[in-house]
């Protein structure tokens, strides 16, 4: 089969934190296929190319659309926000591979990684990542919302610093609340909270407080929401928004 499809990472709004694989992706590709406002993030394209644009739910069918494209000698870019691999288009297309036509297992399939919120937003705050830490999406429409009950458990167990992916939305505006009750179960008031909206895009904005007074209803589905460990510290600044660090050591600092 001549065709190919890059499952492309954006990044999380600068086009100086694409990588150049990602870009040197778009620029060879026949078609893109994305989310409509992703797709509105890439300025100048090769003349010639096709945009297909779709929906924000329709992740098996945008990758079932790209395939047959692919099938077809076209050489696609499906592009996704941060990383494709993470909470994103990646695993849909290898889903659609999985359970379609025997023939798209020959296509050249690749990823091309992006940077993705976590590292974003944890990037703008200091290293609340140094040490162990997990991500969670909030979104249930995927996966039950005992899953994901049984996960923040599991994390708050553990210990590790949770990201926390899709806090947010106008379907179910009550999830992050529910699951800040849940972490207020195991761990304590004191516990460092910091919401990061738009990380890495030139309008981000930081919120940071604890456990014990964090208001879920200043966050949305442009938010990543970091809940530290019991090792994760506050570097004061005077007037100027703390830096927050989980140390890679075990001992207390």
């Amino acid at each position: 089969m001549t065709g190919s499809l890059t499952v492309v990472g954006l990044g999380p709004g600068r086009a100086e934190l694409m990588t150049p694989a990602a870009s040197a992706a778009l620029a060879r590709a026949t078609d893109l296929i994305g989310y409509g406002p992703y797709l509105d993030r890439i300025a100048a394209t090769p003349a010639g190319q096709s945009r297909h644009a779709t929906g924000n739910r329709v992740e098996l069918d945008r990758a079932r659309h790209a395939l047959e494209l692919a099938a077809s000698g076209k050489s696609v870019a499906v592009v996704s926000g941060g990383d494709p691999g993470v909470f994103a288009m990646a695993a849909a297309v290898f889903e659609a591979i999985e359970t379609g036509p025997a023939e798209w297992r020959a296509l050249d399939i690749r990823v091309e990684p992006g940077v993705t919120a976590m590292l974003a937003a944890a990037a703008e705050i200091g290293a609340p990542l140094g040490g162990d830490f997990c991500a969670i999406s909030l979104s249930d429409n995927l996966k039950s919302w005992t899953t994901i009950t049984r996960r923040l458990e599991a994390a708050c167990a553990g210990d590790f610093v949770i990201a926390l992916y899709n806090p947010l939305s106008k379907a179910r505006p009550h999830q992050l609340g529910e699951a800040f009750d849940i972490l207020r179960r195991h761990k304590a008031p004191s516990a460092i909270v910091v919401m990061v909206r738009a990380a890495g895009s030139g309008e981000m904005r930081r919120i940071t407080t604890t456990l014990g007074e964090v208001d879920p209803k200043q966050a949305d589905m442009r938010t990543l929401v970091l809940i530290g460990s019991t090792a994760t510290r506050l570097i004061m600044r005077g007037g100027r928004e703390p830096w927050v660090y989980t140390p890679r050591r075990e001992e207390p600092v």
